[in-house]
């Protein structure tokens, strides 16, 4: 049972109105954004902490960094349900986030953990090789 399916259904009869995802601005206030994170940043780092509460294996979870953009894909695992389901608060099912990064990160130097249900990322910047530079000539104009 999706508790929110009657607010997605509502989302998109405006989306369809408004056009686009005109409420996507809005949709933290309705629905919290799933997985919950803690990201903290120093000046070269970022340390990024997710719940993922039932996730066990490593496997259920799918990580992908472009840019300063983080996305992370997966499954959380459904409650047996026991009875008429009354009231819920802890979401199931799948889950997909993205992340804005405070900064570009390198790709080659990412190290994540998953420890009873607590995804631990380290993050570093990824800082402008000077070799990419090119110089410019400026050429004398013409009178």
């Amino acid at each position: 049972m999706d508790p929110f399916k009657h607010m997605h259904e509502w989302k998109e009869n405006m989306d369809s109105f408004f056009g686009g995802q005109f409420w996507n601005e809005f949709e933290h206030m309705v629905k919290p954004p799933i997985p919950a994170i803690n990201m903290y940043e120093t000046d070269h780092e970022v340390f990024l902490y997710v719940s993922l509460p039932g996730i066990k294996d490593k496997q259920h979870v799918k990580i992908m960094v472009e840019g300063n953009s983080l996305k992370l894909t997966g499954s959380l695992f459904p409650i047996q349900q026991t009875g008429r389901l009354v009231k819920q608060e802890i979401l199931q099912g799948e889950f997909s986030r993205s992340i804005e990064l405070p900064f570009p990160i390198r790709k080659d130097k990412i190290t994540a953990s998953l420890h009873q249900g607590l995804l631990t990322m380290h993050l570093h910047r990824l800082v402008p090789n000077q070799n990419d530079r090119q110089s410019i000539d400026i050429m004398e104009a013409d009178e």
